[in-house]
């Protein structure tokens, strides 16, 4: 798990369970095509809330499915 994606959370003020920043990682990995704590660099906020949002959403739809 990557402790730059962890910390701009905390700094957004945004709470997440292990689960879902994993998820976040992959995410930020696929989109960037580098590894997480070198491509959370390369998004702006709202890049990352986007993704935020997309793994939440996605999760939802898991959880209801």
């Amino acid at each position: 798990m990557s402790i730059r994606v962890f910390e701009r959370l905390n700094r957004m003020g945004i709470e997440t369970t292990h689960e879902d920043r994993l998820m976040i990682d992959r995410e930020i990995e696929a989109r960037t095509g580098l590894y997480c704590d070198e491509g959370i660099k390369e998004l702006t906020d709202e890049e990352f809330k986007e993704i935020i949002n997309k793994v939440k959403k996605k999760k939802r739809v898991l959880v209801y499915a």
